[in-house]
């Protein structure tokens, strides 16, 4: 954990990764290379404002070329008030830290990675406030950066998870 933010990492069906998040993508990485699969790894995270209760969700996308994929995720709340811009940036902030965390390890293994945001290229949707900053952050740290419609991770898979 980089951040204040805890995450706890699940598969889809509730199952607690452990130790931590690393070695469950090494442990992954190698059982899916050992059964000849070539991987693929999107990073993607979503919110939604509940009152003044925001809930995230961060998942980690493992697709198997031309064997569909599946996912681990995180979810967190906070009690703050914020503006969509805030909030999208928070969300690309996870993402980010995340793909950090993990990049070392899929370079090792040559995977190839994207962040998503669920962020919309449409000016007239309001998540558009954020998407310079957001792809200015996510291109700076290397990462190849996917926005809507584009950007499953977030907008489908982590959409899914609040």
């Amino acid at each position: 954990m980089i951040s204040n933010v805890e995450y706890n990492w699940r598969r889809l069906n509730g199952e607690r990764l452990e130790p931590s998040i690393k070695e469950a993508v090494i442990r992954t990485i190698e059982k899916e290379r050992a059964a000849g699969n070539k991987l693929k790894v999107c990073i993607g995270s979503d919110s939604l404002d509940r009152a003044g209760v925001v809930e995230f969700a961060t998942v980690i996308v493992f697709l198997r070329e031309k064997k569909g994929g599946f996912m681990y995720i995180s979810n967190d709340k906070m009690t703050q008030k914020m503006s969509i811009k805030e909030r999208m940036i928070s969300e690309v902030a996870r993402s980010v830290e995340i793909a950090y965390g993990l990049c070392d390890i899929l370079d090792r293994y040559k995977i190839e990675l994207e962040v998503h945001a669920d962020i919309n290229t449409d000016p007239a949707f309001k998540s558009n406030t954020a998407l310079k900053e957001a792809m200015g952050y996510i291109l700076s740290m290397g990462f190849v950066f996917k926005a809507k419609p584009d950007a499953f991770a977030s907008s489908s898979c982590a959409d899914k998870c609040i």
